[in-house]
């Protein structure tokens, strides 16, 4: 299936492992001139340097001047991003009794704030031109909130709707917004929760790792690139007319529909 993305313009967000990178590398493969963003300026060069069309920007999403650095750079190098990926680092595990103001702050501006100011940034030309597209990685804990996550699951679910009330503003303008929720991804962010819980719970990692398991139909973690299909179809020219949507690629671990 062509994608329709050859000589479109993306800039991803936190794309220099796990995740982000293989959504990069998904977009690239499509033709996608690709901006790769992180705070690892050798990594994010590593990358950009395997990829057809691509530059590296050391940007970190986190501070003041990150999105406008992400956003200005792309602009230099390509013109406005036609595809914007939000993604970035979750907070800290946690639970909900014990939540604090600072705790808070920093939430939101890992999940939101952030990504509401790159979101202003591109959205305007992508208007004018008719055609863009804004895909944000979630959390299944959107669809069913995950335990000692809170932080989490309150920042990611404030963005889903803020997201979901953008789509229906911008779908004809031929702008689509949507969510690609992931479950249990094989990265080093899935890593730390599974550690950060068998600390919680007193059990060694490989027990924990085995319960979470034991919970996913498929009974494994998923492929980061296996992410990153999905994410490059939601992007894509077939994908117009699905906007306002959030599709879990999860394995089966939500139950409900």
């Amino acid at each position: 299936m062509d994608l329709g993305l050859s000589g479109r313009t993306a800039l991803v967000c936190s794309s220099t492992a796990g995740i982000g990178e293989a959504i990069a590398r998904a977009l690239a493969a499509e033709g996608a001139q690709t901006v790769v963003c992180g705070r690892r300026a050798h990594r994010a060069k590593e990358i950009a340097a395997e990829l057809p069309s691509a530059i590296a920007v050391e940007a970190n999403l986190l501070s003041e001047n990150g999105p406008a650095e992400m956003f200005e750079a792309t602009v230099a190098a390509f013109g406005p991003p036609d595809v914007l990926v939000l993604n970035g680092p979750g907070p800290r595990p946690a639970p909900a009794v014990g939540v604090e103001d600072a705790d808070l702050d920093v939430a939101l501006d890992a999940t939101l704030r952030q990504h509401i100011r790159l979101v202003s940034q591109a959205l305007p030309s992508m208007r004018e031109r008719g055609w863009g597209r804004i895909l944000a990685v979630g959390s299944s804990g959107i669809a069913a909130p995950l335990p000692n996550l809170a932080l989490s699951n309150l920042g990611r679910a404030a963005l889903a709707g803020y997201l979901k009330t953008l789509a229906a503003e911008v779908a004809a303008d031929g702008v689509t917004v949507n969510l690609l929720l992931p479950g249990r991804i094989e990265t080093d962010r899935t890593a730390a929760v599974d550690a950060a819980n068998a600390e919680r719970t007193g059990r060694a990692v490989a027990e924990v790792r085995q319960a979470s398991l034991a919970t996913i139909p498929a009974g494994r973690y998923g492929r980061p690139a296996e992410f990153a299909a999905a994410a490059a179809f939601l992007c894509g020219e077939p994908a117009s007319y699905i906007t306002g949507t959030a599709l879990r690629c999860d394995g089966g671990l939500v139950r409900n529909l």
